[in-house]
């Protein structure tokens, strides 16, 4: 008997091929099912999906393609994954299929049933080796012997005393539902609070399963390890998996099998880990949920913390944002787990760092004041030297890699453009290139200016290159306590491109074999070095003149999470009779991001932030959506995000009224790889509106992509919740 069967595959949104396609099936197969179905001339993974509710009749005449092979030995995926994949697609104006097995592993993406059989497969045993007379009779008088047989009991990890604010919020997060806001100082034990909580739920139920979640995979393997050393003893050694792209794909299959299987009890991963299917999930932990890295940038452009707080209530699971500087959005969702307000989060506070640790003192270095182009001012030069002498470590923060942002002649001014991009080639000095951090292009620095000859090209602007070169001639006569000179080391996406680069370079500074460190945002926060006792921002302000009106808040949190970096370890303080501090070199030293920080007052900058964001209808008190439209020219870009307007208009679509569309204007950076970029604001006060506003656009945009007219269009997309703009 033939059934039909309706398959979510991978199809772009913007290709109008809908989100389920029918086949013909000869066994009955349950939705969540993964197969192969033929698409075109290819072959490809889909996932079974549920029928729809006003699936239309086949015409007659019309002979469905059958389904190619059926994945068998994997479970079909819930319902609750289902649900979460068609919520996403729908907020997010994508497709069922592009959703759906995008989420999957890449390496099962790819594999036929045989293949999947093979995998899932228990390994056979190898066969005996033939051996000689002589052996045998040695194996037989060693077997001769009792054998007495050896059981490793796992050491069991002692938990940490907890401190009181740790405690009263452990008991909270016990009593209540949630979801939880968690706002606790950098180094106030939130990690501590989480291992906890995951302790609680597995506790409770012998199949629950925790999802905990963190910004950057360079965060991972430490969080891994505690995690590692805290539960296995007790469930195992596939009690803890990893997701996150750094893993080769037979790992992350491995990894994806062991929690869908629910063998994992607990999934560690980056945003992509959203879409794990976890069926027994409990528990969902978003660490430092405030980090841009959660937004996804390429293709389906999900937010994973607001998918989790939406996974959270489909699936009854307690939810915890954590964060030391929480996003204005939570802070304004949230309301103090004492005053019994209506917000939609419980806010936990935890002010104090754990044991005697205080938070680091903020100076601030008023550069107008200081000699002219100095990189690092008299004072601050100073307190470094002194750290060194110390013992102690620094960090510097420089959130530029590179030597200097451009090269520059000034005979000519000729810059060191990029010819595929609207952006400068970065200046590389230690393998003298030219690099365009947008599109990749890469070559080599010219000897002379290439448009008048000149021989005395020079850089403008610093990067973390520079930083480290300047501070090694700065601090080339000071000595550490044993009386070697000073070590200055750099941790950025070049000097972390090798695999196992990262680990090796956290190892050398926690080893101590580093006096400064010079990084960029990378090493600003999650990280707990123990040694360092200043931090330093040399050049923070080209944050505060940006038109993206998240600037100052991504400011504000870039600095408050590296001054989180110092004194962290109170005993490694007290020892040294240290004083932490964090020190911030500004031509605008009045600026109230500045005055905030030097408070450590994040409330006070949250509510003067929403105030302003509330006097100019700005998120969190409205809702919006970018459409941008990328094109060969910037004038067939534009052109058809005008005509996506006025089609708006002359269908009268719904809602309409309750949406306000901005004219199309260029992108910041207008052209990246010789493609120009349009962008379009839509903004609501109603997300309702919006989004119905939106799903009825699509068809028109479908449309309109058709035309001749729109043929130098390379591409559209729709951007919901944007984090820039």
């Amino acid at each position: 008997m033939s059934h039909i069967v309706h398959v979510a595959v991978q199809t772009p949104a913007h290709s109008a091929v809908g989100d389920l396609l029918s086949y013909r099936s000869d066994e009955e197969l349950a939705p969540g099912t993964l197969v192969r179905v033929p698409l075109g001339k290819r072959e490809m993974l889909g996932v079974v999906w549920d029928p729809p509710a006003s699936a239309e009749p086949i015409p007659e005449g019309i002979e469905l393609r059958g389904i190619a092979g059926v994945l068998k030995g994997i479970a079909p995926l819930s319902q609750e994954w289902r649900r979460l994949v068609a919520f996403a697609a729908h907020y997010y104006q994508r497709s069922v299929g592009e959703i759906a097995v995008s989420a999957l592993p890449p390496h099962l993406r790819d594999m036929t049933p045989e293949q999947l059989a093979r995998r899932l497969a228990p390994p056979k045993a190898a066969k005996p080796k033939r051996r000689s007379k002589k052996a045998q009779a040695e194996a037989i008088e060693e077997t001769a012997e009792p054998v007495v047989e050896v059981t490793a009991t796992p050491t069991t990890i002692p938990l940490l005393a907890l401190s009181a604010e740790q405690a009263l919020v452990f008991e909270q997060i016990e009593q209540q539902s949630g979801p939880f806001l968690l706002y606790g100082s950098t180094g106030s034990g939130k990690t501590e609070v989480y291992l906890r909580a995951v302790q609680a739920v597995l506790d409770a139920n012998p199949e629950a399963q925790a999802l905990v979640m963190v910004p950057e995979i360079n965060l991972t393997p430490q969080l891994e390890e505690r995690f590692v050393a805290r539960f296995t003893p007790q469930y195992g050694t596939d009690a803890v998996v990893s997701m996150h792209s750094g893993m080769t794909n037979p790992q992350r299959l491995r990894s994806w099998l062991a929690a869908h299987t629910g063998r994992a009890r607990i999934v560690l991963g980056t945003r992509m880990a959203i879409f794990a299917s976890v069926p027994q999930l409990a528990l969902i932990v978003v660490d430092e949920e405030h980090d841009a890295s959660y937004k996804q940038q390429e293709g389906a452009r999900y937010s994973a913390r607001d998918l989790a707080l939406w996974r959270g209530r489909a699936t009854h699971s307690k939810v915890i944002l954590g964060s030391a500087t929480p996003s204005l959005e939570s802070w304004h969702a949230s309301t103090p787990a004492d005053s019994g307000g209506p917000g939609r989060y419980l806010r936990l506070n935890m002010p104090s760092r754990i044991g005697s640790a205080s938070l680091p003192k903020v100076r601030l270095v008023d550069m107008t004041q200081q000699p002219r182009k100095a990189v690092f001012s008299p004072p601050l030069l100073d307190a470094i030297t002194e750290r060194v002498q110390r013992g102690e470590q620094s960090l510097i923060l420089l959130n530029r890699r590179g030597f200097a942002p451009v090269l520059f002649c000034a005979d000519c001014s000729w810059k060191s453009d990029c010819p595929h991009c609207s952006a400068h080639q970065v200046f590389h000095k230690g393998d003298r290139t030219l690099r365009c951090h947008h599109c990749g292009f890469t070559q080599r620095v010219p000897f002379v200016c290439p448009s008048c000859g000149n021989p005395d090209i020079m850089p403008l602007g610093k990067g973390t290159e520079q930083l480290q070169e300047e501070l090694e001639r700065l601090l080339r006569n000071v000595q550490r306590p044993d009386g070697n000179p000073a070590r200055v080391g750099r941790i950025d996406a070049d000097t972390t491109k090798a695999k196992g680069s990262l680990e090796e370079q956290l190892a050398q500074v926690h080893a101590g074999d580093v006096d400064v460190l010079v990084g960029t945002q990378m090493v600003a926060k999650g990280h707990d070095f123990r040694r360092i006792t200043l931090v330093a921002a040399v050049q923070p302000d080209s944050a505060l003149y940006s038109s993206d009106y998240r600037a100052p808040e991504r400011l504000f949190c870039l600095l408050m999470q590296a001054a989180g970096r110092a004194g962290r370890d109170a005993q490694y303080v007290t020892a040294q009779d240290s004083h932490p501090e964090m020190w911030i070199q500004s031509h605008d030293a009045q600026n109230a991001v500045y005055a905030a920080l030097r408070r450590h007052d994040y409330p006070a900058f949250a509510k003067q932030q929403l105030q302003e964001r509330l006097d100019a209808g700005m998120p969190p008190y409205a809702f919006q959506a970018i459409v941008r439209a990328d094109a060969r020219t910037q004038e067939a870009a534009q052109a058809f995000l005008l005509a996506a307007t006025q089609v708006a208009r002359d269908a009268n679509l719904p809602y309409l009224d309750e949406v306000f569309l901005y004219p199309p204007i260029p992108m910041a950076v207008q052209r990246v790889a010789n493609v120009e970029r349009a962008q379009m604001l839509l903004e609501a006060t109603n997300r309702s509106a919006l989004l119905r506003f939106l799903n009825a656009w699509q068809q028109y945009l479908h449309w309109l992509r058709g035309l001749p007219e729109h043929r130098p269009l390379v591409r559209w997309l729709v951007d919901v919740d944007p984090l820039s703009i």
